[in-house]
C-alpha cells in the first residue's frame, strides 16, 4: 500500500510537472556555462581519466550534457572513483533527470543499503546527498547523487521536481544536473570508502557553477 501511494504520488508529480513545463510561454533562459568536458582533470590529489558512455545509454538520457571519468587518488593509489554528472539545459521538452535509483537496478545492480548523508563544504551550505550500497553478483560498490541546480543541492527528487517548477516561474529556467560518484567496495567498511567519495565530491562542489550555472 505505502508503495502504491509513493507510485502514484510520483507518477503525479511527474505528469503535472511536465504539462506545467510545456504549456509555460514565455522564452526560456539559458545561463552561461562551460561545458563539462572542461572539467580539470586533476582536482586536488586526483588525477582523472574520461570513460566511454555507450550509444544506447546516451539514448535514453536524451538531450544534455554529460560526463564520465575515472578519478585515481595518486598519493595514496587508493580504489578508484567513477563521476558522473548529467546535465540539462532545459527540461521544458520532457528531458528529465533519471534518478539512479531507477537507473541502477537497470543495468543489474540492486540496494543493499540506503540512507542520506549530509555534506559540509567549506564555503557553501550543507546540502544531502543519497547514499547507497549496490551489488551484482558478488560485487559490492558504494554510491553517492544528488541533484544540483542554480548553486543549490539536494537529494530528494521530489524536491528537485519541485525546484524545477519553482526555478521556471522565478528565474524562467529549467535547467539542473545530477551528480553521482562510485567507488568498489574492496574488502573494506562503508565509512572508509564513503570518505573516498567525499574527498572526489569536496573537490567538485567547489567548481560546479562553472558547468551547471547558478
Amino acid at each position: 500500500m505505502r508503495f502504491d501511494l509513493k507510485f502514484a504520488l510520483s507518477v503525479l508529480l511527474l505528469t503535472s510537472t511536465g504539462i506545467f513545463l510545456q504549456t509555460r510561454k514565455k522564452s526560456e533562459v539559458f545561463a552561461p556555462r562551460q561545458p563539462l568536458s572542461a572539467l580539470p582533470y586533476e582536482l586536488g590529489k586526483w588525477r582523472g581519466g574520461d570513460v566511454p558512455i555507450a550509444k544506447d545509454v546516451l539514448q535514453v538520457l536524451g538531450p544534455g550534457d554529460f560526463l564520465s571519468r575515472m578519478y585515481h587518488d595518486d598519493s595514496t593509489q587508493q580504489v578508484p572513483v567513477h563521476l558522473f554528472v548529467a546535465y540539462f539545459p532545459s527540461q521544458e521538452a520532457g528531458d528529465t533527470i533519471h534518478s539512479p535509483a531507477h537507473c541502477l537496478p537497470g543495468s543489474g545492480w540492486f540496494p543493499l543499503e540506503s540512507s542520506r548523508i549530509m555534506f559540509a563544504m567549506a564555503g557553501h551550505l550543507p546540502f544531502p546527498a543519497n547514499r547507497y550500497v549496490v551489488a551484482k553478483g558478488s560485487d559490492r560498490d558504494l554510491v553517492i547523487y544528488w541533484y544540483w541546480s542554480h548553486d543549490r543541492g539536494v537529494a530528494s527528487e521530489y524536491w528537485a521536481k519541485f525546484y524545477l517548477v519553482s526555478d521556471a516561474l522565478r528565474l524562467n529556467r529549467s535547467d539542473g544536473a545530477m551528480i553521482r560518484v562510485i567507488t568498489p567496495l574492496n574488502g573494506e567498511t562503508v565509512e572508509a570508502a564513503q570518505a573516498r567519495l567525499v574527498s572526489l565530491a569536496g573537490e567538485i562542489v567547489p567548481r560546479i557553477n562553472a558547468y551547471v550555472p547558478r
